[in-house]
C-alpha cells in the first residue's frame, strides 16, 4: 500500500509552508494558551484533512493564499470540535497523547476550544472567505447534530442502518466534504466540480468512519482508541447493527443486554465480537466500505488525470486499508 509521505508528495513543500503558518497564526499573549496549542500541534495528527485541501486545489488548479485559509479554518475547527468531544466523552486519551482535558480540566479544555473556533471565525471574515466560512460552518453544524443524534439513540440503543449512516455523515464525513470543497472552492472551482467534490469527500468520510468503527472490534489496533471503547460508550455501529438484524429475539435481547450494560467487561465484551463475527457484520462493514470507497474513486476519475488526482486516488485506498 502507498504510504502517506508518498500520497503528501505532490504538496509537500505547501503543507510544509502550511504547518508554519498555522502555528504563527494560533500564537496568542497569554502564556497559557501557548503552552496549550504547542501541546496540541505536538500531538496533531496524519493532518488529513489540511492534505485533502492542498490535493483538491492542485486537482482543480493551483495552490494559492485561499487555499491556506481553508486549510488552516478547517483544521481550527477539527481541533476545537476534538478538544470539546474529548471534554463530552470524558476521554483522557487522544492519538496515544494525554488529551486536554486530562492535563488541564475540562473548563480550560472548553476555552481553549472555543478560542480555537473562535479564530477560525476571524481568519475567514478577515479575508472576506465567505463562502469557505458558509461550507465550514455547515459542516461544524451538521457535526453538532449528529453527536447529539449519537448521544439520543446511545440512551434507547434503538439505532438502524438508515440512522447509523445519517450519524456518520454528519459527524464525520461532513468535515471531509468541506475539506475537499474548501480545496476545489479555493482553486476557482466551478459550481459542477464542487458538488462533484461534495459528494467525493462524503463518499470518503463515509468510508472512513466504517473503517474506524472496524477498528473498535480489533483487539491490539494502534489507533491510540482502547477496542470496545464503542460498546462501552453504548455506540451502535455498523457491524453490530447488520448483526442484531441477522439475529432471533432471543440473541437480540442477549447482546443488547451486554451494551446496555454499566461495564460490560472483557467477557461481555469477547461475546459481542463473536457474535458479530457469526452473523457476518464485520463482513458486511467491509463491503459497504468498499461500495463508498468506489464511489469516490469514481468521481475522481471524472476529473483529468495529474499527479494530484493519482494521490487523492491513493488517498482513498489508504484511508480504507489503513491499519490505525
Amino acid at each position: 500500500m502507498v504510504s502517506l509521505n508518498q500520497i503528501k508528495a505532490p504538496v509537500k513543500d505547501e503543507l510544509s509552508e502550511f504547518e508554519d503558518y498555522f502555528r504563527n497564526y494560533v500564537k496568542s499573549n497569554v502564556a497559557l494558551l501557548n503552552i496549550i496549542t504547542r501541546y496540541v500541534l505536538k500531538s496533531k495528527g496524519k493532518q488529513m484533512r489540511p492534505l485533502l485541501v492542498f490535493l483538491t486545489a492542485k486537482l482543480i488548479g493551483k495552490v494559492n493564499p485561499s487555499t491556506f485559509h481553508a486549510a488552516s479554518l478547517i483544521e481550527l475547527m477539527h481541533t476545537a470540535t476534538l478538544i470539546h468531544d474529548d471534554v463530552v466523552d470524558e476521554s483522557y486519551q487522544r492519538r496515544g497523547f494525554l488529551s486536554v482535558n486530562a492535563l488541564w480540566r475540562n473548563k480550560i479544555s472548553v476555552l481553549i476550544g472555543d478560542y480555537l473556533l473562535a479564530k477560525g471565525l476571524l481568519l475567514a471574515v478577515d479575508n472576506s472567505e465567505f463562502e469557505l466560512l458558509r461550507t465550514v460552518s455547515d459542516a461544524v453544524k451538521e457535526m453538532s447534530e449528529g453527536e447529539l443524534l449519537q448521544i439520543e439513540k446511545a440512551r434507547k440503543l434503538d439505532i438502524n442502518e438508515d440512522l447509523y449512516f445519517e450519524i456518520i455523515r454528519k459527524k464525520t464525513a461532513m468535515l471531509i466534504a468541506a475539506s475537499s470543497v474548501g480545496g476545489a472552492l479555493s482553486a476557482g472551482a466551478s459550481k459542477e466540480d464542487a458538488i462533484k467534490m461534495k459528494i467525493f469527500g462524503e463518499s470518503l468520510g463515509i468510508a472512513f468512519q466504517i473503517k474506524d468503527d472496524l477498528f473498535d472490534y480489533a483487539a491490539g489496533n494502534k489507533t491510540g482508541k482502547p477496542a470496545g471503547n464503542d460498546i462501552r460508550e453504548k455506540k451502535v455501529t455498523l457491524p453490530l447493527i447488520y448483526a442484531l438484524k441477522q439475529a432471533t429475539s432471543s440473541e437480540k435481547r442477549k447482546i443488547l443486554k451486554i451494551v446496555a450494560s454499566k461495564e460490560p467487561g472483557n467477557e461481555g465484551l469477547n461475546t459481542v465480537v463473536e457474535f458479530v463475527k457469526i452473523k457476518g457484520g464485520f463482513d458486511y462493514a467491509v463491503s459497504k466500505m468498499e461500495e463508498y470507497k468506489n464511489k469516490a474513486i469514481d468521481i475522481l476519475n471524472s476529473f483529468p488525470q495529474n499527479d494530484a488526482r493519482n494521490a487523492l486516488n491513493d488517498f482513498v485506498v489508504y484511508a480504507t486499508n489503513r491499519d490505525k
